[in-house]
């Protein structure tokens, strides 16, 4: 059932093949399975993805979505099963030959040259001649077409390191668009972008699916499926649980399917009782990796027993500030107090020493600065408490007391799989997330500071971190809390700070203050007669 691989096409010739097909179809997927040893990631999965609409999969981390994907797209070959696009069977070998078949994808983990122009990045993999030269002049008047036609307006002069998220996101969608695809893949796509920027990607959504384009996009991000999706499938432990038309569901059934049970979609707290003040932050000045102060005079107070949330869009200083107060970033000048007491927190050891006065961090970026994914998970669960008593004396190492701690953390914050041995790459991001999660809030701290505490996780394991996070508050902890989803921020949190711009800008409590008001003030608008108007407009139902 091998088809030849078109390699020769231009993504006009590509686009033809798919309108001549007489399936409405694109894409169709019968009885695929896909083992990985003793997991079974892909049981009997059948999906029909009907061309022109956008098609959601929603599960739980560890549900299959990706492999499924992954089978589709090429990375991996299907043990069983049949695969067929545009209505005709092909048996899928490599990237390369998805590509040829219209098919492309974007990671949720972009595969970009940091160094390289946004030219370049699209260029590269799919050079016409060994000349670079002449492709690169070719290819900047399609990309410039293809900007045009699909709203993907981009520089294609700048590096890829000096552009925001969501551009370079932009960038690998015009990759897959460059290729000739017709159906694209979306991985998470959301998971690394403000709100705003999710905005910008749906209204791209739109365009490509007004153009014809087909759009499969894996989320565990049920708005998103009801704002976008055309028809959504519910996976559950590598099964298809259920396909159904959008406008026919809701949250709740897609959360039960996912989850099969029941899921709060809300976060139940009682009300605050603020006891001591446990954490103080005085007059705090933060400079970035370039000497460019990102944190501007910065005070504010977290007390025993209560959520302090810091909203403000993505690139504001709250990433500068978290670094800091954890001990990760030289402060510039200011203080921080930990229940009363000065904390030293310059130098490579600021963060050693914050841990051991009390205050845990669970970092932004699980990858990059909270796990070592070539560690196992038992190692990782240990990272940064090495010279606990619990874990040996000196130099010497109990590896069997530190694993059996694990397997009592893997089974309290039901990391899957449990497996302390299995290393931390191979666990879902929202199993990541669980194994920091589980290290620093069983270290029974004072202050819990948490950045982006559900980034990239499942509707399940969402309700399960928000539980926990207000379990540390009704025991006693201080917390304070960032993260870019002003739901999560107004849900969780006893009183919000507002940052913009390296500065808080206001203060607001979360039983009364609206999103349009926390909205503003993240944009900068603090003046009461300014913030006026477009608060009217609203009230009236006029768009400010």
């Amino acid at each position: 059932m091998t088809d030849p691989v078109h390699n020769g096409d231009n993504p006009a010739q590509r686009s033809q093949r798919t309108a001549a097909a007489s399936s409405d179809l694109a894409i169709e997927l019968i009885k695929i399975n896909k083992r990985f040893g003793a997991v079974h990631a892909n049981r009997d999965i059948d999906l029909k993805v009907r061309r022109g609409t956008v098609h959601g999969i929603v599960g739980e981390n560890g549900a299959g979505k990706s492999t499924l994907m992954s089978i589709l797209y090429g990375f991996y070959t299907a043990d069983s099963g049949e695969i067929r696009v545009n209505g005709t069977p092909h048996e899928i070998s490599d990237s390369r030959h998805a590509l040829a078949l219209g098919i492309g994808m974007v990671h949720q983990h972009f595969m970009l040259v940091d160094n390289f122009s946004i030219l370049e990045n699209v260029v590269l993999g799919a050079e016409d001649s060994a000349m670079l030269g002449p492709s690169l002049a070719r290819a900047r008047g399609e990309l410039t077409r293809l900007a045009k036609e699909y709203n993907l307006d981009v520089n294609p002069d700048a590096i890829i390191e000096d552009v925001s998220v969501g551009t370079q996101q932009r960038v690998e969608i015009l990759k897959a668009l460059y290729r000739g695809a017709d159906v694209l893949i979306l991985d998470e796509p959301t998971g690394v972008l403000t709100p705003n920027e999710a905005d910008d990607l749906f209204r791209v959504l739109e365009t490509l699916r007004e153009q014809g384009k087909t759009i499969i996009l894996i989320t565990h991000k049920l708005r998103e499926i009801m704002a976008i999706t055309d028809y959504v499938s519910v996976m559950r432990q590598g099964q298809m649980v259920e396909t159904l038309e959008t406008k026919n569901t809701n949250p709740e059934q897609l959360a039960e399917l996912m989850v099969g049970r029941r899921v709060l979609l809300r976060v139940e707290k009682g009300p605050a009782t603020p006891g001591d003040t446990f954490l103080s932050v005085e007059n705090l000045v933060v400079k970035d990796d370039l000497g460019v102060i990102r944190v501007k005079d910065v005070s504010f107070t977290v007390r025993a027993g209560e959520i302090v949330g810091i909203a403000g869009v993505a690139g504001n200083g709250q990433s500068e500030l978290l670094e800091s107060v954890s001990g990760m970033r030289d402060q510039t000048s200011g203080t921080v107090r930990l229940k009363g007491t000065p904390l030293s927190l310059e130098g490579d050891d600021g963060a050693h020493r914050a841990r051991q006065a009390g205050l845990a961090h669970v970092p932004e970026d699980r990858q990059r600065m909270g796990l070592v994914t070539a560690f196992e998970e038992w190692e990782n669960a240990m990272l940064g408490y090495e010279d606990d008593p619990a874990y040996g004396k000196g130099i010497i190492l109990d590896a069997k007391a530190a694993r059996a701690q694990a397997r009592e953390r893997i089974e309290k914050f039901d990391i899957r799989p449990a497996n302390e041995r299995l290393k931390t790459a191979n666990f879902s991001g929202g199993n990541q997330q669980k194994i920091v999660l589980a290290r620093e809030m069983e270290r029974n701290p004072d202050v819990l500071i948490v950045g982006q505490p559900t980034r990239g996780v499942d509707i399940g394991a969402i309700e399960f971190i928000h539980n926990q996070i207000i379990k540390m508050r009704d025991a006693g902890k201080a917390i304070l809390l960032v993260s870019v989803e002003l739901d999560e921020i107004r849900s969780l949190s006893d009183r919000i700070l507002v940052m913009f711009d390296g500065k808080i800008v206001g203060e607001a409590d979360p039983a009364t203050a609206t999103e349009l008001e926390l909205g503003l003030m993240m944009a900068g608008v603090t003046d009461k007669k300014r913030a006026a108007a477009p608060a009217r407009a609203a009230a009236e139902g006029k768009v400010p």
